[in-house]
């Protein structure tokens, strides 16, 4: 699909992934249009008496707006449903009324504790938490969206995004924002995790618009997994300076001790693959702190 002249909403555009995809989008010559009202403040996702007078119409929706911190999923599961999956049903009533011809959805990993690795778009789905619950119900809405009124959707489920700017509640920000007080405290450094680089993430999302099927979801991810200790291990030789490291060795409830994308469908079918390996990663985002 060539996006040049489409106008395309964005939502959480001011986000980590967001505001990187609205860059390349306008780069690309499309018209960006986001969730905000005349004074330029955010519409919430909740607000569909807003959402719906927002827009006379929109080629494309690019659905990345949510709540995405876990713990807080615990603390406060009304706000992640209603934020992450009333807000996605909202959003889908825009497009539906608007005909929009494609939404991109950014989901995230749903499988749970995996039954077999790499884990492809047939594993079974089991999410843990409310967050990755609420995900799984939004998946289910826009595929009830798909099924009774034709609306074209594609689904990404990216695994670990990393990249500059990102919060630090993540794993490799909270680590980078220890290292330069030369000690980093982890709760556990066993887990492997399937680390994908947020403009790796922008040129799937980018790819998913030429998805021929009206309805189809793709892993994105590296194909390969790193543990804990091993991204910090990285991320202390890149910095080039001698940093203690304290594992607690504190498991987590329902900890998923390993998980590993598999890509083929994406390699195949969108023509995408990870271009950015871990250690080119973490050289940006330490470059990205110099800054």
């Amino acid at each position: 699909m060539n996006i040049q002249g489409k106008k395309v909403l964005v939502t959480g555009h001011n986000g980590f992934l967001g505001s990187k995809l609205v860059n390349r989008l306008v780069r690309d010559d499309a018209e960006v249009v986001t969730l905000t009202d005349a004074r330029g403040h955010r519409i919430d996702l909740r607000n569909w008496e807003k959402i719906q007078d927002t827009f006379d119409a929109v080629d494309i929706i690019y659905h990345l707006a949510a709540v995405t911190y876990v713990p807080l999923s615990f603390k406060n599961p009304r706000e992640v449903y209603e934020v992450n999956t009333m807000g996605t049903l909202n959003i889908l009533e825009l497009a539906r009324q608007r005909d929009v011809e494609k939404i991109v959805y950014t989901s995230s990993y749903v499988y749970g504790k995996p039954q077999y690795l790499p884990i492809d778009e047939h594993h079974p789905v089991n999410p843990f938490n409310p967050y990755s619950r609420s995900k799984l119900l939004a998946e289910q809405l826009l595929e009830a969206y798909n099924n009774d009124f034709g609306l074209e959707c594609v689904i990404l489920r990216p695994f670990n995004i990393y990249g500059r700017d990102q919060g630090a509640d993540f794993l490799i920000p909270s680590i980078l924002e220890q290292l330069e007080k030369g000690q980093i405290k982890l709760k556990d450094c066993e887990p492997r995790r399937d680390f994908i680089h947020v403009q790796d993430v922008v040129e799937a999302l980018i790819l998913a618009l030429n998805v021929k099927k009206d309805f189809d979801v793709f892993n994105i991810g590296n194909g390969i997994s790193y543990s804990v200790k091993e991204i910090v291990d990285k991320i202390i030789y890149l910095y080039g300076k001698s940093v203690e490291v304290d594992c607690a060795k504190e498991k987590r409830k329902n900890e998923v001790m390993d998980t590993v994308a598999d890509i083929t469908k994406a390699r195949e079918e969108l023509g995408w693959e990870p271009r950015i390996d871990i250690n080119q990663g973490l050289s940006d985002v330490l470059e990205g702190l110099k800054r």
